[in-house]
Parts: structure tokens; C-alpha cells; sequence
């Protein structure tokens, strides 16, 4: 129904699809779990560097968010209507993976995902060490976000890859 699901929790048994869809979820599912984490990919034709986004004030979620492992873990606030605020109220830590492209496969997003779930199930004892998993040696801890927007439109060529550090002043793409 175009409309976006993660704005649709908790949902309602007679509503539009997305919000049919989240009730039985957090009917479901979600009324059940004691841990989340929500896989999401960028927007259309977007890519993301991998990411772990979560409150991490809260002891749990930043214990969750250290052992998964992602380049990049993001303080982000709760949404109205998304699925991390579905499980805040039900008391479940919940984590949202960022990486990669929409409708694309990126392994090495992939790759990192699967590590970063495996090390976050070890860590609450779902299953016992498997080795290799969150292989991660550092987090860079990012205590808010914001998208950076072109001026103009045109042909676009960045001098700086996804995941580089800058610093003000640098000149991160010419168009």
C-alpha cells in the first residue's frame, strides 16, 4: 500500500496493510521476543555505510550495540510508530542495522550483518561462541546524524569513500 511499515506499529486488526501487517507482528512476534534488531538497507539509489543506530543511553541496547560490532553506532531517537518504539514499550532492547543499498545485495553489508547478529546472540546467550563472529575491532560512537545536501543538482564526484573520516572544511564531493 506504499506506505512506510516501520511508521505503522504498533498497528491496528482493521487499518491499511502496513498496519495490519504490524499488528500480527507485534502480536506475534515482537510480544514474544526479548531482543530485536531491525534490518534495514538506504533508501533507493542511497548506500549506507553499516550502522548500528539505537538509544544508547540505555545500558542494554549499548551493551548490544558494543558486541554487534558495526563501523559506526548512532545515538538515534525513538520514531513515532516504528518498531524500536513498538518494543520500548513492551521493554525489549532493540537495535536498528543500517547497510547497504535498497534493492541491491551488498556482501561485505551482508557479511558484517550476519557477524554482528551471531556476536549479539552470544552475548545474550543464545548460542555458545562461535568464533569469529563480531570481528569488529572499533566503533566509532556518532551521538547524532545528518544527511549532507547538494546545492544544486549535476553530475556528482565524490572525493572522499563511504565510512572516510572529514573534518570541517573538507571537500567531501564536487558537482
Amino acid at each position: 500500500d506504499r506506505r512506510d511499515l516501520n511508521r505503522s506499529f504498533p498497528g491496528s486488526e482493521k487499518g491499511s496493510l502496513a498496519a495490519r501487517i504490524a499488528y500480527v507482528f507485534d502480536q506475534e512476534i515482537l510480544s514474544k521476543a526479548t531482543h530485536g534488531i531491525d534490518l534495514h538497507t538506504a533508501a533507493v539509489h542511497r548506500t549506507n555505510l553499516p550502522q548500528i543506530r539505537g538509544s544508547l543511553d540505555t545500558p542494554e541496547v549499548r551493551k548490544l550495540a558494543l558486541a554487534f560490532g558495526a563501523p559506526v553506532m548512532i545515538n538515534a531517537n525513538i520514531r513515532d510508530g516504528s518498531l524500536r518504539q513498538a518494543a520500548l514499550e513492551q521493554g525489549i532492547p532493540m537495535l536498528v542495522y543500517e547497510a547497504g543499498e535498497a534493492l541491491r545485495f551488498s556482501e561485505s553489508s551482508i557479511k558484517q550483518g550476519v557477524r554482528g547478529i551471531l556476536a549479539i546472540m552470544e552475548e545474550i546467550g543464545m548460542i555458545d561462541r562461535v568464533g569469529s563472529a563480531g570481528t569488529q575491532n572499533s566503533t566509532y560512537e556518532a551521538r547524532s546524524s545528518y544527511w549532507v545536501r547538494a546545492p544544486s543538482s549535476g553530475l556528482f564526484f565524490p572525493k572522499k569513500s563511504l565510512g572516510s573520516h572529514v573534518a570541517k572544511g573538507d571537500t567531501i564531493a564536487v558537482i
